[in-house]
């Protein structure tokens, strides 16, 4: 393809946001912007716009069969390589993202070596933590633990490959700076992917990364290209988003990903084969996931759809965006990890499902009982992948 025809395939458009403007030009993926992609305002004074995915399972409702191809796809791009490969998935909007393309992976590669970890923004356990800054983010301390298992934490001492994987990229910041931290742990990391539904950070920037690096990095993502935002005179409110207390309990769990998992989650078979024949022919149920408690939500929400029942799954989230464009309807609530953080939930009204099913890691608490309030929801408090409660609403 010539340079002409090149440039005709390029999207460009300019969005007003309540924010700011934000002008975007799409290369690869540009046919599919409306179906992974919308637009929202971020009340965030460090960044006053959100490339809200729609295939996420986060701000946007989703079905669980479209939210896997996704990961299929994504897991698709990682580039063969010897010995384990770490995957990495960035909390907390991209930790049911990375789980996903993991264990896609797994399915594509069997019997390879590979490690599954998640940063957090919760202490679990009492082993060393990695903290690293996500500096455009509105709660912007992160934390790696290190595995406690001896197994597992070889794996990511010997690994050669590492495999990063967020939503989106739009500097390269955040993953420079984790890939800094595990480096000094295993300065034999040889290589780096980038794995992200969208890449922003435009042709020059990608094509730079290796040498900023130091070492190969390659990228993969579904939708690639640039942008540039201009704030307007929008002044976001000053609210905190994170109180991180090294010796406080927030509940939690250490079984899910945060001190790492050599293995595909179980998909919770037993409560979705119970909870199926419950709803009525062509009833809307939808399955949340809990700040960074994601991927069970999303396994059960594919066990109910492989049932036949019409699921969507998403999460909530302590990301305070503006009903705007990509936002329709948002709902704030207490978070339930005990910091005293606003949480939300957006394109979810009350009555818009025949059937709420709330997933929580943490004890049952007055937060998790006011959003299953707001939603006429059901609660599931998963103690394991194997042991999920029902928990009395009232």
């Amino acid at each position: 393809m010539n340079a002409k025809s090149d440039a005709a395939q390029l999207l460009r458009r300019s969005v007003a946001l309540p924010t700011g403007t934000l002008e975007v030009t799409l290369a690869d993926g540009a046919d599919e912007l409306e179906s992974l992609l919308g637009f929202a305002a971020r009340a965030n004074a460090k960044r006053g716009f959100l490339f809200l995915s729609k295939v996420l399972g986060k701000h946007w409702p989703v079905k669980p069969a479209d939210m896997i191809a996704v990961h299929d796809r994504i897991a698709a791009t990682v580039p063969a390589a010897d010995g384990p490969v770490v995957f990495i998935a960035m909390a907390e909007t991209a930790i049911g993202l990375g789980q996903g393309v993991f264990e896609a992976w797994l399915r594509a590669h069997p019997g390879r070596d590979a490690l599954f970890i998640h940063t957090t923004r919760y202490r679990v356990g009492t082993g060393p933590l990695i903290e690293f800054e996500e500096a455009h983010s509105h709660a912007p301390r992160q934390f790696l633990h290190l595995p406690e298992d001896p197994a597992l934490r070889a794996l990511l001492l010997q690994a050669g490959t590492l495999v990063l994987v967020d939503d989106e990229a739009s500097t390269g910041n955040t993953f420079l700076n984790l890939t800094g931290a595990c480096r000094r742990l295993n300065p034999d990391i040889a290589r780096v992917h980038l794995a992200t539904i969208t890449n922003f950070m435009g042709p020059e920037a990608t094509a730079g990364l290796s040498a900023r690096f130091g070492l190969p990095v390659t990228m993969g993502a579904l939708v690639s290209g640039e942008y540039r935002f201009t704030p307007g005179d929008y002044v976001a409110p000053a609210t905190p988003a994170q109180r991180f207390d090294p010796d406080a309990d927030r509940g939690a769990s250490m079984r899910f990903g945060r001190l790492g998992l050599q293995r595909a989650l179980p998909a919770p078979a037993v409560l979705a084969e119970r909870l199926a024949p419950g709803f009525a022919p062509g009833a809307r149920v939808a399955v949340l996931g809990t700040g960074e408690f994601m991927h069970a939500a999303m396994l059960l929400g594919r066990e109910l759809e492989e049932r036949g029942v019409d699921v969507r799954v998403q999460s909530t989230t302590r990301s305070p965006i503006l009903g705007w464009g990509a936002v329709g309807h948002a709902l704030s609530f207490p978070d339930n990890y005990g910091e005293g953080i606003a949480n939300f939930i957006y394109n979810i009204a009350p009555g818009q499902y025949d059937h709420v099913l709330v997933c929580h890691e943490t004890a049952p608490n007055a937060a998790v009982r006011e959003l299953a309030t707001l939603l006429d929801a059901r609660l599931f408090h998963f103690l394991s992948e194997d042991h999920v409660e029902e928990v009395p609403v009232r």
